[in-house]
């Protein structure tokens, strides 16, 4: 029978389309002020806490929706900004420098919901506000770092090709090598020249001495490879820290462009940004004296450090293994219930550390926390001096031959091992970074753009309405019907795909959609006419005008669809939200405009004898 679609298609159809009301329907429920309290390192966020948090609220007579412990954090949500300010300046004073208290916005999504996984979209910058950073890159500290590599490479491959050397070091001038005797200096140029790429050599055959410093391509190498580490490390840490869809890219030789949409506290997102710890792994120098070393008197090899608690360590300045060979690490607890971090290397990591360990049993190896903290200093450059702040965490002895995997413990808390393993295992940045501008987005210009951009979604959806129900009349019905449709699948879609953010650009592209939607329904309205117009009948006209029309639709969405994905891949920013939007739009139409308004045709008037259609 002709427009006759079994029940299950028809069932089909409106299963989708129900899906994606379902999943719309946050949007409708907005965001809550909040404020998120978590505890800076060291410090635990217990349910003592949160009760401590609700006494002073209601002492203050702030009123709030709900507090709750989620986690490792405490978020309390708010009426209004106002009841929020004055719930975050309350409580920055209240808890002091142990924790942080951080205004956010979160979704106001009904618990059940949630549970099934409903979310809003994610707003970019331009609609939800946040905060945008332009951060410089230290590339004086990552050339250094890179000096220091080389420096040890030196060391091992020199004595793995059996040459001996009385001293390598790090000049003024370059890497400086001072050897015994000349057939010494002629192995070893030989040799680095053929294992070391991008360093220039020169000789000196009196002092026995070989000086190499990097070529200007090499040094190029070394600052985009710590841009492009840096780059990465920051999308990995703001990804583990649950800030939605941010932007980080490249700006210029040395700067990263960082825009959070929807972080409305700037004091955690640079706390978050420009941490640069990570560890090391060192062996005690057991064959020092540890009270002379205090007296001034440390061995050259060696350096005096501190744990926690104040108690000195000598340990060899010799790194045996650096945080940067990290690739997971996760916190948890030993068999005696004391924190500890489980840690897992890249291949050349497990390999080091186990050539390392394999000759070291049952001596003592110590990790060291490092972390890289701004001062108010310049240097001739301009830029921001670093100090380097190291504490031993954990000493303990080397029992058999380390590999791959591993644990530290000496962490202190619960919390502090979780925060150790979270910025472990996002990364060390290669090179610390300042932040040398700064800018925030309020909430306000944000829903002035969405205030606008609705309208003219709102707008071009009415015009398009009211033309097709004059001009096609029943079938304009059923047209703006699946336009309808249309606009909660791209909504519904945009909130279920964790990574899609809707900007003012991708706003654009909705009202794009829908009049590329309705175009479709425009098509095949017309082919029936026509087919109506040469005898043929009601029904015949019906199903000749969709199939009729699909090729042609197909073919045009398809190349609209392979420019948009082009846009989405070769595109930033603003380009991509577009891109998105009209992607999904494109998709979502060719349902709407064909199967879903031919499921809403079939329904009404097919498998029946007609004489006459409204068209």
């Amino acid at each position: 029978m002709l427009n006759k679609y079994p029940l299950w298609k028809t069932l089909m159809v409106l299963i989708i389309v129900a899906l994606g009301a379902l999943y719309a329907t946050p949007n409708y429920f907005g965001k809550d002020p909040a404020v998120q309290i978590s505890g800076l390192r060291g410090v635990e966020i217990n349910a003592s806490t949160l009760d401590t948090v609700k006494t002073k609220l209601n002492n203050e007579n702030i009123s709030f929706l709900n507090i709750v412990l989620n986690k490792d954090q405490i978020l309390a949500r708010f009426l209004n900004t106002e009841d929020q300010l004055q719930a975050r300046d309350l409580l920055i004073e209240d808890l002091g420098d142990n924790y942080s208290v951080a205004l956010n916005l979160t979704p106001a999504t009904p618990e059940w919901l949630a549970k099934l996984g409903g979310t809003p979209m994610k707003l970019g910058l331009d609609l939800s506000g946040g905060v945008s950073f332009l951060m410089e890159v230290n590339m004086k500290v990552a050339l250094s770092k890179a000096t220091t590599n080389v420096v040890d490479s030196f060391r091992a491959d020199l004595r793995g090709e059996k040459i001996r050397y009385r001293s390598v070091k790090n000049t003024d001038k370059g890497i400086q090598v001072i050897f015994r005797k000349v057939e010494d200096l002629d192995k070893a140029e030989k040799f680095i020249k053929k294992k070391f790429g991008g360093l220039l050599l020169s000789t000196d055959s009196d002092a026995l001495s070989l000086t190499a410093t990097m070529t200007a391509a090499k040094i190029k190498e070394v600052r985009d490879y710590a841009l492009q580490q840096n780059i990465t490390i920051i999308r990995n840490r703001v990804n583990e820290l649950g800030v939605a869809e941010p932007l980080v890219q490249r700006q210029g030789k040395k700067h990263i462009v960082i825009e959070l949409p929807g972080v409305q506290d700037t004091a955690v997102a640079k706390a978050i940004l420009s941490a640069t710890a990570t560890i090391d792994f060192r062996m005690v120098d057991t064959e020092g004296d540890l009270a002379s070393a205090l007296n001034g008197r440390v061995p050259a090899s060696s350096e005096v450090l501190y744990e926690k608690d104040g108690k000195p360590v000598l340990l060899k300045k010799r790194v045996m293994l650096e945080g940067s060979h990290i690739v997971d690490a996760k916190s948890g607890f030993d068999e005696y219930s004391r924190p500890q971090v489980n840690i897992d290397l890249d291949a050349a990591g497990g390999s080091k550390i186990s050539n390392f360990t394999k000759n070291n049993i049952g001596k003592p190896m110590a990790t060291v926390f490092i972390e890289y903290k701004p001062t108010k200093k310049k240097d001739a450059e301009g830029n921001t001096i670093f100090e380097k702040v190291e504490e031993v965490i954990s000493v303990a002895t080397i029992q058999s031959r380390l590999g791959n995997s591993f644990r530290i413990t000496g962490a202190g808390s619960q919390a502090e091992a979780h925060s150790l393993a979270l910025l472990l295992r996002a990364g060390a940045l290669i090179a610390p970074i300042q932040i040398v501008e700064e800018r925030t987005v309020g909430p306000t210009l944000g829903a002035e753009n969405v205030q606008l951009g609705f309208q003219a979604i709102l707008m071009g959806f009415g015009l398009v309405f009211v033309f097709m129900l004059i001009y096609y009349r029943a079938f304009g019905i059923v047209a703006n019907l699946a336009l309808g449709a249309n606009l909660v699948l791209i909504i519904g879609i945009m909130s279920m795909i964790p990574g899609a953010t809707l900007t003012l650009p991708g706003m654009a592209g909705i009202v794009l959609t829908v009049g590329m939607a309705v175009d479709a329904n425009v098509l095949i309205f017309e082919r029936i006419r026509e087919e109506i117009r040469t005898g043929k009948s009601i029904q015949q006209s019906i199903h000749q005008g969709y199939d009729a029309a699909f090729s042609t639709i197909i073919d045009a969405n398809i190349t609209t669809l392979i420019a948009a994905l082009i846009l989405f891949a070769v595109g930033t920013g603003p380009i991509k939200g577009f891109a998105i939007t009209l992607s999904i739009g494109i998709i979502t139409s060719m349902f709407t405009a064909v199967i879903g308004t031919r499921t809403v045709v079939n329904a009404v008037w097919g498998g029946k004898r007609l004489d006459k259609i409204s068209i």
